[in-house]
């Protein structure tokens, strides 16, 4: 069950960075370091926000993995109405404060003219898709939230499929540079909500509407609200923690921005492979408290973290044979190449320094245990910046990327150390049902 939810999200998610390292390579055929620097900065502004709205996938995907185990496809839907409410209204906040974000992140990252005049045409159109990609979140929460991991994996290939083949279209077919690479976003997007609704929209009417009043029952909008929240603060300050880590490599250098944010690429790389298991954690994890079932929760965690491990190892390998080649894949310019080697080791070792992170970030989401995810990671923070500040002070970059693996392993060992409190808390004396 693990691997069946795990393999294809892996696939699923490792389409996601892949749009980053296209845009990148899109960019960098132009040959400029500050276009570079500019599609990372402005990037960084959309991610610290947008993934302060993940709760939208990772709530959803808890709450309906809970239903699921209690085998209750009227309160499926009814998370699925809910979520999605709360997506377009914050969608269409965020669109218009787009020019808020803008000023913001200029100031906050504090680059050189050139990078802040991409970022600023990056942000204020990807912005424009703001209600599409929040109400993407929630389509997925619920697939997963199901365990229909080839469905997710469908839908997101769908979703940066049709981006990472626009970003060629309208960045160099078009030379719309920056810009094509934005507008690839939003249009992709928009494809794949509208596949995603109308195949969901379908399901729900062969299985039964669930009523209105049941989607707003007032309890059950409480409840989501303050597990999102707390969600929100954890996404909240886990982005802020990159956002630190570009701010200051920018005061590196226009060169050393643009090294961290290749390699930061293969971070992300290594996460989205780590990422697949821990879906699978959240899902099982979920749908085994959902059916009150301890043997099958503690199964769940052992077999993800088990296979999350052996994964993390072997993507640290490859990243440290081919690394270099992928650096020359991305980008051409000749300086940017030589300072991103000298720091790929650095890179290289984040998915072994992280795996535990995902994968407890994976069981308590399934759990919702929200308030214990929001307090690790404000500690694992607070840590990070004492790191920043001192290490990065005493040994310039190398001391950025060796705060950023102390902020990973903090996260992931804090989680682990409060889980068995949790658990016991949490089931009791409940035993074996699912698992059997």
């Amino acid at each position: 069950m693990v691997l069946a939810i795990a393999v294809p999200m892996t696939l699923a998610y490792l389409t996601t960075p892949l749009i980053g390292v296209v845009g990148t390579a899109v960019v960098g055929q132009f040959g400029d370091a500050a276009l570079i620097g500019g599609l990372a900065a402005g990037a960084i502004v959309f991610d610290v926000v947008f993934a302060t709205f993940n709760f939208l996938r990772s709530g959803t995907t808890g709450l309906v993995a809970q239903a699921f185990g209690r085998g209750d496809g009227q309160e499926e839907q009814a998370v699925f109405w809910r979520a999605l409410a709360l997506a377009l209204v914050a969608g269409v906040a965020l669109a218009l404060l787009a020019s808020f974000f803008v000023a913001a992140g200029i100031w906050f990252l504090d680059a050189e003219p050139a990078v802040n005049a991409a970022l600023e045409s990056y942000v204020l159109i990807r912005f424009l898709g703001a209600p599409l990609a929040l109400a993407n979140y929630v389509v997925l929460g619920y697939v997963l939230g199901r365990g229909e991991a080839t469905l997710g994996l469908a839908l997101q290939v769908v979703l940066n499929g049709t981006n990472i083949a626009l970003c060629f279209h309208l960045g160099l077919d078009l030379g719309w540079r920056i810009e094509g690479i934005a507008w690839a976003a939003v249009f992709a997007e928009l494809v794949a909500f509208v596949v995603g609704l109308a195949m969901l929209a379908a399901r729900f009417r062969r299985r039964g509407w669930v009523s209105v009043a049941r989607i707003a029952d007032l309890p059950a909008f409480v409840a989501m609200l303050s597990l999102n929240r707390d969600i929100m603060i954890r996404s909240f300050s886990l982005l802020a923690a990159f956002a630190l880590f570009a701010r200051q490599g920018a005061q590196f250098g226009t060169l050393t921005l643009a090294a961290n944010a290749v390699l930061m690429n293969f971070f992300l790389v290594a996460g989205y492979f780590l990422d697949g298991f821990a879906t699978a954690a959240e899902q099982l994890a979920g749908r085994a408290i959902g059916a009150r079932d301890r043997l099958a929760f503690s199964r769940a965690v052992r077999l993800s973290t088990v296979w999350g491990f052996g994964l993390a190892f072997a993507t640290t390998a490859a990243l440290l044979l081919f690394g270099n080649a992928f650096i020359a894949i991305i980008t051409t310019a000749p300086d940017v190449r030589s300072v991103a080697a000298t720091y790929l080791p650095w890179a290289a070792f984040t998915a072994v320094s992280g795996v535990l992170a995902f994968a407890m970030d994976g069981v308590f989401i399934g759990a919702t245990w929200s308030r214990d995810m929001r307090n690790m990671m404000v500690l694992s923070f607070a840590l990070f910046l004492v790191a920043l500040l001192t290490l990065g002070a005493a040994f310039g970059n190398h001391g950025l990327w060796a705060a950023l693996h102390l902020f990973l392993l903090v996260r992931g060992f804090s989680l682990l150390a409060v889980l068995p409190r949790r658990a016991r808390a949490t089931f009791g004396q409940a035993s074996g049902r699912l698992a059997q």
